[in-house]
């Protein structure tokens, strides 16, 4: 069976082959640490062989309760935030038909929502939710996240409103801690079916846990391929994989030496409206990992051709300090060929009988090369086509990658200090109990 693949020959006029080779050593250190779990953050390794260690039966209990909220619901509200969303939402918009929201389709429809505090926001989907039997993935490991909190209370209230109490508590299921947290104890208060975030798996390498899982499964995605794709990564990047034949360890020490000679952006490329999420999680689990210290990478992402009319002067000759990694999808799922007019206005006529993606791949082509001749380095990830099992191949290379590359960079690739220094002069801002020195400290400061 085919792979993802990776190539970077585009990327050698800004560096050379010699430097990525010299990078062998720290790679062989970074692939030990994860292996034997000697690095920073080895605390948070539970990703690294999740996909081989998910049993079948593990897998039949999500896709059951996903049958169950998919036969009973008219709409499934995923609620959550960061990691506990973008997953999902990356696997479940890749697969979905592109107009999906416009046709008739069997199944309950898949919404997204915690993931921000607007008021019209949520307004808008409790009205659209108003009369429908809807269930809820409430995903949250201590319960209390500001965002998903806030909208599960309101959608919990509006449930048990519209349906009755009893009712809801089977159409709601709990993503949390095994054993502590807010959301924990009013599962088993309330007898909401619940999956566990395992202690040792991080938000933003989540995706191959529940928390990524059921809604996929909800949404009525193949899991099973899925996390099969992801295994056979797992295989393919493993410590025992040299840098030669290691697809992870390359893009890891590719993007570092770029990153080492002063390109200081890196931004993901896509040629497939469907793959916009994906670059939406790569971005955090990219940003998060290696944004510290003053250090990183900054992860940022463009849909092209799209994004060619509006960002595409500055890629070709704004400040040199970007890199570009492309995503390219091999074959599409379907096919369109271009037709022949007798008047040929638009002069497109030379295309005629070619297929749309032929048009779309030599754009493709066209811009890497117009991209590296203006010093932008670039690397292509090849997708044999749209499928679970490659979007599962390719949730784990970058999650492996990611690990290499944080250890080279020399920082905690798991944890997530920054993130904590919003919500503290949020909470302070808001008056909330227990944070009255904060309060005071900021309103004088406001107030300079």
């Amino acid at each position: 069976m085919e792979h993802i693949s990776l190539s970077y020959e585009k990327a050698l006029g800004s560096i050379s082959q010699a430097q990525i080779e010299a990078l062998q050593p720290e790679i062989e250190k970074a692939q030990a640490a994860l292996e034997n779990g000697t690095g920073k953050g080895n605390d948070f390794l539970g990703w690294l062989h999740l996909p081989s260690s998910i049993t079948e039966a593990f897998l039949d209990e999500i896709i059951t309760t996903a049958k169950g909220l998919r036969e009973t619901c008219d709409a499934i509200v995923v609620a959550g935030i960061g990691g506990s969303y973008l997953g999902a939402k990356a696997v479940i918009e890749a697969l979905n038909d592109s107009f999906g929201a416009l046709k008739t389709k069997k199944g309950p429809s898949i919404l997204f929502a915690g993931n921000n505090i607007s008021e019209d926001y949520l307004a808008e989907l409790m009205d659209l939710l108003k009369d429908k039997r809807f269930g809820i993935i409430n995903i949250s490991k201590s319960g209390t996240t500001t965002e998903t909190a806030l909208t599960f209370r309101l959608l919990k209230t509006q449930a048990e409103q519209q349906m009755g109490k009893a009712e809801a508590v089977k159409r709601i299921v709990a993503i949390t801690d095994a054993a502590k947290g807010a959301l924990r104890k009013l599962s088993t208060q309330e007898g909401y079916k619940t999956f566990v975030i395992p202690d040792n798996v991080g938000g933003r390498f989540s995706v191959l846990t529940p928390v990524g899982l059921l809604p996929i499964a909800a949404a009525g995605y193949d899991i099973k391929a899925l996390v099969k794709g992801a295994v056979a990564m797992e295989e393919a990047t493993g410590a025992d994989k040299g840098l030669k034949e290691n697809i992870a360890a390359q893009y890891a020490a590719v993007r570092q030496s770029l990153y080492r000679s002063g390109k200081k952006i890196e931004i993901l490329v896509n040629y497939h409206p469907k793959l916009h999420y994906v670059s939406e999680w790569w971005k955090q689990l990219y940003g998060e990992s290696e944004g510290k210290e003053g250090k990183g990478l900054f992860p940022a992402s463009v849909d092209f051709t799209t994004d060619l009319h509006s960002m595409g002067q500055y890629i070709q000759e704004g400040e040199r300090i970007l890199l570009e990694t492309v995503i390219s999808v091999a074959t599409p799922n379907k096919k369109v060929e271009f037709p022949h007019d007798e008047e040929n206005l638009d002069g497109l006529n030379f295309l005629q009988g070619k297929r749309v993606d032929e048009v779309n791949k030599m754009a493709e082509l066209g811009t890497q090369l117009a991209h590296v001749d203006g010093g932008v380095p670039n690397m292509r990830i090849v997708m044999p086509c749209l499928n679970e099992y490659y979007i599962g191949e390719l949730i784990y290379f970058f999650e492996r990658a990611c690990g290499i590359s944080g250890y080279l960079e020399g920082v905690n690739p798991f944890d997530q200090p920054g993130v904590e220094a919003y919500k503290k002069n949020m909470f302070a801002l808001l008056e909330k109990p227990g944070y009255e020195a904060e309060t005071k400290a900021i309103k004088a400061r406001i107030a300079q």
